[in-house]
C-alpha cells in the first residue's frame, strides 16, 4: 500500500509539473502585457477599422508637425539668404497645409482630439531658428528640419504597415508622400549634416549591426540581375523615379476627402 501510495504522489507531481510548464503556453495570448492583449485594450472600432493607440498617436504627431513645420517654412521664405531654402519653406507651408487639412478631416470622423499647439520642444525649435540668422539660421533650418522629418518617416512606415483603419492608412500614404518632399528638398540645398543623422540614429540602436563584410579593397564578383523571364515581355508600368540626383517629389493626389 505505501508503494502505491508513493507511486501515485510520483504520478501526481509529474502531471503538476507539466501543467505548471504547458499552463503559460497555452495562456500566453490572453495574458496583459503581451502585444496582442496590448492592441486589444488600446483599440477601438469604428466603421473604417479598429483605430489604435498606435493609429491615434500618429494622428497627433500629424498634426503637431504642422504645428510647427508650417511656421518654420513660412520663415525661411521670408528670411533665408538662399533661394534653395526659401524653395524648401515653399515646400514645407504647401505640404503642411495640405496634410493638416487631411490629418484633420480623418480626425473628426474618429472622434481623436488634436492639439493646438506645438510641443514645447517643437516651440523651441522655433525660438532657435528666429534667434539666428544667415548661415546660421539656414544650416539650423536644414537640419533641424531634416532630423524631425527623418524621425517622423519611421512611425510612417510603422502605421502605413500595421494599421488596420483604411482612412488612417490613406493619410499614412498622403504623409509619405510630404515627408519625402520635404526631405529631399532640405537634402538638396547641400546643408544637411548627414554625420550628425547617423550619429543620432546610432546612439537609440539597440542591437549591432549586421550584413556582408566591410570591402577590403578587392572589387567583388558582380551579382546578377533581376528580371523577368520567359517571352512575354509586355509589361506596362513604369518606375515611380528614375536614379539621379535629389528633386521634388511629385506629390499632387486627390483633394481632402474626395473620391481616388
Amino acid at each position: 500500500m505505501r508503494r502505491i501510495n508513493g507511486t501515485a504522489l510520483i504520478i501526481a507531481a509529474l502531471v503538476a509539473t507539466v501543467g505548471a510548464l504547458a499552463f503559460p503556453v497555452w495562456s500566453y495570448a490572453d495574458r496583459s502585457g503581451t502585444g496582442q492583449a496590448n492592441l486589444n485594450a488600446s483599440s477601438v472600432a469604428t466603421q473604417w477599422g479598429p483605430l489604435t493607440a498606435t493609429d491615434r498617436d500618429f494622428l497627433v504627431k500629424v498634426r503637431l508637425a504642422g504645428l510647427w513645420e508650417l511656421p518654420a517654412g513660412q520663415q525661411a521664405i521670408e528670411r533665408a539668404p538662399s533661394q534653395a531654402i526659401k524653395d524648401t519653406g515653399d515646400h514645407l507651408v504647401v505640404g503642411h497645409t495640405d496634410l493638416d487639412q487631411r490629418a484633420r478631416d480623418v480626425a473628426a470622423k474618429l472622434g481623436v482630439e488634436l492639439p493646438n499647439q506645438p510641443t514645447d520642444q517643437q516651440q523651441g525649435w522655433l525660438r532657435e531658428l528666429s534667434a539666428a540668422s544667415g548661415r546660421e539660421y539656414e544650416w539650423k533650418f536644414a537640419n533641424l528640419l531634416r532630423m524631425a522629418h527623418g524621425k517622423v518617416f519611421a512611425l510612417i512606415a510603422q502605421v502605413r504597415h500595421s494599421t488596420r483603419n483604411t482612412l488612417v492608412r490613406q493619410l499614412a500614404s498622403d504623409a509619405n508622400q510630404t515627408v519625402l518632399d520635404h526631405i529631399t528638398m532640405l537634402e538638396g540645398t547641400g546643408m544637411v549634416d548627414f554625420d550628425a543623422i547617423a550619429n543620432d540614429a546610432a546612439g537609440l540602436a539597440t542591437a549591432s549591426p549586421t550584413g556582408p563584410p566591410p570591402p577590403d579593397g578587392n572589387l567583388p564578383p558582380a551579382p546578377s540581375p533581376v528580371g523577368p523571364t520567359g517571352s512575354d515581355q509586355s509589361f506596362t508600368s513604369r518606375p515611380s523615379t528614375q536614379p539621379g540626383p535629389p528633386t521634388a517629389v511629385n506629390t499632387d493626389r486627390p483633394a481632402p476627402g474626395s473620391s481616388p
